[in-house]
């Protein structure tokens, strides 16, 4: 191999890169922060050590990671079912005509970070509040990957977040009060929305339906989901599958604020 066919790049070259770093990014955006960030920086680490050995002419170890990295590509459809799950989902719900969208799923290319147009004050206020008169809520907020598939004619809104809107949605005479709210930026988007339920079986017993459907819908996207119990009056924040543990209002305040900006 001739060491100047590393330094003559074509157009179609960088491409290549751009997309294979692209598709990496979004890899490592659909598993950061769960169990599975460690088995696929591993892939990445084998991979990496595999390519050198196959440059370095190391051909019995290069035969062997080549050997495993091929077997192993099965195990992975195994091991990362939801992240694929994610992954397509991701691919298929992105409309890239929508302008909006465009910049959202570029705007990593951007040295500065967006500022956050929830107001997470007004939110997580209405939250406690309702936690308080114990009002059962479930409430999704939008990440990256679109929630459309979750929209039926008729569900759709256009409201703007202010403090009292959420209280006067989950009243329990509310005809809106049925089913989850999905909030994009500030404005809530859908009301009375079916989520889809996690069959997992080891749900704590004290958690029902919304927080089965909290489980679902962060499973299969990258959305985040606050629950409010009806029975207990508990906030319950859930990302990723997971119950995650906070001990104040502060702390719950700047997990959302770090996982919208991530």
């Amino acid at each position: 191999m001739n060491i100047t066919d590393f330094i003559n790049f074509s157009f179609v070259d960088v491409i290549d890169i751009f997309l294979v770093a692209l598709l990496l990014f979004y890899l490592y955006k659909l598993v950061q922060g769960t169990v599975a960030i460690n088995i696929f920086i591993g892939i990445v680490i084998i991979y990496l050590i595999w390519k050198l050995t196959d440059l370095l002419n190391m051909d019995v170890l290069s035969n062997l990671l080549g050997k495993f990295i091929s077997v192993g590509f099965f195990a992975l459809i195994v091991v990362f079912q939801e992240e694929i799950r994610k992954f397509l989902l991701l691919l298929g719900s992105t409309n890239f005509t929508n302008k909006r969208n465009v910049v959202r799923y570029f705007k990593f290319l951007s040295q500065t970070r967006e500022s956050l147009d929830l107001n997470l004050n007004i939110l997580l206020n209405s939250c406690e509040e309702m936690s308080k008169n114990k009002v059962g809520a479930i409430i999704v907020l939008q990440k990256n990957n679109s929630l459309d598939f979750t929209l039926k004619e008729g569900n759709q809104t256009n409201i703007q977040l202010t403090p009292q809107v959420l209280e006067s949605i989950f009243f329990k005479n509310s005809p809106l009060h049925d089913g989850a709210i999905v909030i994009e930026n500030n404005i809530i988007t859908a009301t009375r929305v079916v989520l889809p339920v996690s069959d997992r079986s080891d749900i704590p017993s004290g958690y029902g339906l919304r927080h089965r459907a909290a489980l679902g819908i962060t499973e299969k996207t990258d959305a985040l989901v606050l629950v409010i119990s009806e029975q207990t009056g508990k906030i319950v924040y859930v990302k990723n599958g997971s119950f995650i543990a906070f001990e104040t209002s502060d702390k719950l305040k700047k997990l959302i604020s770090q996982d919208l900006s991530g």
